[in-house]
């Protein structure tokens, strides 16, 4: 553990930081400074500030994957070509192949996961310092950029009397133990269904009809069920402060998805067709959407200037004298 806090210590200083500085910024706006609500509004603040920062890794996310979605005919016949060669030098030469489709397409498998990568860490950091909360509030130490002052008043502070600190497994709530358990099952109901709804709007409404097809596709599908099934077991560890950081990032990115469906939706996803759609009745052009290549039209070259042969003259025969 005690490594695993060298590695996060960065990040928890961070994290605790941020947290802190939006506490101090609700205190002074006349909010209390005990109260559970001021730390959760910190806590929201918080994954405010990491999505905002991740927006152009999330721009670069959507790239991503419509390459991986371009590339998926390339990829099938790339399959088809190697299909029952299993000597090495055939599968040295396919994985080459595929990695000049990739870099072709600017894309790469892991682009897609990007976001939650980076995020990561801020998150397990989080966990860190809610979970080390009620430790260090007995030996009145702080955690990171929070002080021993601070720590002690987050972990007395409650909202809907459930201490954020606690957690439906290892408890915490004291006499209101009722009220962790119904919050925590609230809490992780919502941070899974947000998920599942996230990753299902994605698939049924901004994927081309050539992506729902792919082997890619049915990875988008195993990972709709299995994503949401792992927070959701994994919940039941989670502090409640950390269930409502993990909500709340959930439902910006449902937000942030529904945007770019309806405005920048994938070229010839049905999201792509009702925008269309949508233009057309009101006259508008269609814009080219994020990710889209240029039809590269052969460029028709002027027809070259006909050139006029000038007449010679003739030459008259002389009369011989």
């Amino acid at each position: 553990m005690d490594f695993l806090n060298t590695i996060l210590f960065p990040f928890m200083w961070v994290v605790s930081w941020i947290m802190r500085a939006f506490h101090d910024l609700f205190t002074t706006l006349g909010m209390d400074a005990a109260n559970g609500w001021t730390w959760t509004l910190s806590i929201v603040a918080l994954v405010l500030v990491i999505r905002a920062a991740l927006i152009p890794v999330f721009v670069k996310q959507i790239k991503a994957q419509r390459g991986m979605q371009a590339l998926q005919p390339d990829l099938r016949k790339l399959q088809q070509k190697y299909k029952g060669k299993t000597d090495q030098l055939s599968r040295q030469a396919m994985t080459q192949e595929q990695m000049a489709l990739y870099k072709k397409h600017g894309t790469n498998p892991f682009s897609a996961c990007l976001p939650m990568l980076i995020q990561m860490p801020f998150f397990f950091a989080l966990f860190q310092v809610l979970s080390q909360a009620s430790g260090a509030s007995d030996e009145g130490r702080g955690i990171g950029a929070l002080s021993a002052q601070d720590i002690q008043q987050f972990d007395a502070s409650t909202i809907f009397g459930a201490p954020l600190s606690a957690s439906l497994l290892h408890g915490g709530g004291g006499e209101n133990q009722v009220a962790v358990i119904v919050l925590s099952i609230i809490m992780i109901l919502a941070m899974t269904a947000s998920q599942f709804i996230t990753q299902k709007q994605i698939m049924s409404k901004n994927m081309s009809e050539e992506a729902l097809a792919s082997p890619f596709m049915r990875q988008q599908q195993m990972m709709l069920y299995i994503l949401p099934l792992v927070f959701g077991i994994g919940g039941i560890n989670f502090p409640i402060g950390v269930l409502i950081y993990w909500t709340t990032t959930n439902l910006w990115t449902m937000g942030q998805q529904f945007l770019v469906i309806r405005r920048m939706p994938t070229p010839g996803s049905p999201a792509a067709k009702a925008l269309a759609e949508r233009r057309a009745k009101k006259g508008l052009p269609m814009l080219p959407l994020l990710g889209e290549k240029k039809s590269e039209e052969p460029a028709v070259e002027a027809p070259a200037a006909t050139k006029v042969q000038r007449p010679q003259p003739q030459r008259k025969n002389r009369k011989r004298k």
